[in-house]
């Protein structure tokens, strides 16, 4: 009897239809496509809040400057000090610290400012220096402050402990001077003659003859417009007059000191 021998099927490889087995390739490639498009909806979600938060920078009325905050403000309202800053209605981002400083600098008040930039609501923060009066210049009633570099500026507030210069015409018909004539020097002297005068004596300044006042004995003194250098040694000047014509018993209507080369004086009467 013959054995049979087992069938053998042949050894071919048979690929699995597509639409039974998924493919590597295609799950990766939905994968990166899937990241990609959330990817991109968030870039456009971003993009999205960055502009609208830039449209708001812009159009928000908090990022404009429409008051400031200022300190060390003593004499000048805050409202001027703004007026010279120039920059109402700004927006912050065109806003120049070194330009608004210059711009409060142009007034005659302020010696010095510091500008800080801020955020709302104190979008601008001014610390000012202003200067103070060494000399009031009064011209019939019209008064102004001169500060110890000669500078002038308005009067603001009564200052009775500040020396006073009354403007004398005696008759000059000439161009009269104002605050803006003094400089340093000028200060400086005449704060020196207020140390010889008595408390609640004023000065007297004349367009031609300069500096002066009423001494005690009615004489009208003249000194010129000298440094405080030149006016002390014309006040020791004064002094030997002073004895001298006292000794002699000439009484003086005007004692003029102004060149101390060629010093003068107007007799009123002598005995």
């Amino acid at each position: 009897m013959q054995q049979r021998q087992p069938e053998r099927a042949p050894g071919v490889l048979h690929r699995a239809r597509p639409g039974n087995v998924p493919s590597r390739r295609s799950s990766a490639a939905g994968a990166v496509g899937k990241g990609y498009r959330q990817w991109r909806a968030a870039s456009a979600v971003i993009f999205l809040l960055l502009g609208a938060l830039l449209v708001m920078f812009f159009v928000s009325d908090v990022f404009f400057v429409r008051s400031i905050v200022v300190r060390g403000n003593d004499l000048m309202p805050r409202e001027e000090i703004f007026a010279y800053a120039d920059i109402a209605n700004f927006h912050m981002f065109w806003l120049d610290p070194a330009q608004i400083r210059n711009n409060i600098l142009r007034s005659p008040s302020v010696a010095d400012v510091v500008v800080q930039l801020g955020w709302p609501p104190d979008l601008i923060t001014l610390l000012v220096e202003e200067r103070q009066p060494a000399l009031i210049w009064s011209d019939a009633g019209s008064e102004s402050w001169v500060d110890l570099q000669g500078r002038a500026m308005p009067a603001r507030a009564e200052m009775p402990h500040v020396p006073r210069v009354n403007l004398v015409k005696d008759g000059y018909a000439g161009p009269m001077p104002s605050a803006e004539d003094f400089n340093g020097e000028m200060v400086l002297g005449a704060l020196l003659l207020m140390e010889r005068l008595p408390d609640g004596t004023s000065l007297d300044f004349h367009p031609v003859h300069g500096l002066g006042w009423t001494n005690e004995q009615g004489w009208q003194v003249w000194m010129g417009r000298g440094s405080a250098a030149e006016t002390s040694e014309k006040l020791a000047m004064y002094d030997v007059l002073v004895a001298d014509l006292n000794n002699r018993a000439i009484d003086i209507a005007e004692l003029n000191i102004a060149n101390p080369d060629a010093p003068f004086y107007r007799v009123l009467w002598e005995r």
